[in-house]
């Protein structure tokens, strides 16, 4: 095993938050008490607050709340990793949440305020796959959120035109798999919701402004009004053999649910991607009717033939 690899074999096992014999680790990775102290001592200088019990029964562990080693997670990575693994973890993921809950433990303050920020300051649940997010930017439009700090960035509109906004920021908001940040521009005098992916360049002010009243019933409200009202690249239509108020309760922030007889109703769901739907219609466990698109449909079918064709060759059926 090389150097590197046993280093992080070493961390790995210290972030259990156990103590460890020093004979126990060393067996472990399979070196001499004198390899390890020295693997230690690296650890110390990479930043990892590591306790140390001499003697007979001495060993080590890892001190919660130590500073994360630059030259393995810089800040901005480590906040990277549990902004990617909170996306998990809202989707129920038992092992993402153990990550995230060893990551933050980790962090040194500084950095565990700004996770917090991000949680207390977001409505919403993320889906994965969605564009790729600066973690930098994301916490720190999380915090002046949280502070009501005025902010100014960068943005590259639907279009592609880039302006400077000068901003208020009131919340931040996952929709489907993007993040969207509420807040009222200070130049246009209007609210406006921000695509965070597509924000650079955060500055902010130091200051503080009265928080104004956002006319819509909330953030996560006035986020998905804005995605409906906009040219959409397929416009779905569904039946689904489900109440109306089921669906609605499941998927309303994103689609409009009618009621369409007895145990059944229709669905309107614009969205620029068809990813979406197909996660819908799989995962409603009822009977449904496409209305269109035509490229719906024919995504419903070769899903079909995928799972077909998975389930004979489990079955050892042809």
């Amino acid at each position: 095993m090389s150097t590197s690899a046993r280093m992080l074999r070493l961390l790995s096992l210290l972030q259990t938050h156990r103590y460890w014999p020093g004979g126990e680790l060393a067996e472990r990775l399979e070196v001499s008490p004198r390899t390890l102290r020295r693997d230690i001592d690296r650890l110390r200088e990479l930043g990892y607050a590591v306790d140390a019990v001499r003697g007979v029964a001495g060993g080590y562990q890892l001190r919660a709340g130590g500073q994360l080693p630059p030259l393995l997670l810089e800040d901005d990575e480590a906040v990277a990793i549990a902004v990617a693994l909170r996306t998990a973890t809202s989707s129920g993921e038992d092992t993402s949440l153990q990550a995230l809950t060893k990551v933050i433990a980790l962090m040194p303050p500084r950095l565990r305020r700004r996770m917090d920020a991000l949680r207390s300051q977001t409505d919403g649940v993320p889906w994965a796959g969605g564009p790729t997010l600066d973690a930098g930017v994301l916490t720190t439009l999380a915090q002046a959120c949280r502070d009501d700090e005025p902010v100014a960035f960068e943005y590259v509109a639907r279009g592609g035109e880039a302006s400077r906004r000068r901003v208020e920021p009131h919340r931040l908001v996952s929709v489907g798999h993007r993040w969207y940040l509420v807040a009222y521009d200070r130049d246009r005098q209007d609210w406006r919701s921000f695509r965070v992916d597509r924000i650079a360049d955060v500055t902010t002010s130091g200051q503080r402004f009265r928080p104004r009243e956002l006319p819509a019933e909330d953030a996560p409200s006035f986020v998905t009004a804005g995605i409906r009202s906009m040219a959409t690249r397929y416009d779905v239509r569904l039946r689904i053999a489900l109440p109306a108020a089921v669906v609605e309760a499941d998927i309303g922030r994103w689609a409009t649910v009618t009621p369409d007889g007895a145990g059944w109703c229709r669905v309107w769901m614009p969205t620029d991607t068809l990813d979406w739907p197909l996660m819908v219609l799989a995962r409603m466990d009822a009977a449904f009717e496409v209305e269109g698109p035509d490229e719906l449909r024919a995504a419903v079918a070769s899903a079909a033939s995928r799972f077909a064709q998975a389930q004979a060759a489990g079955t050892g059926t042809s």
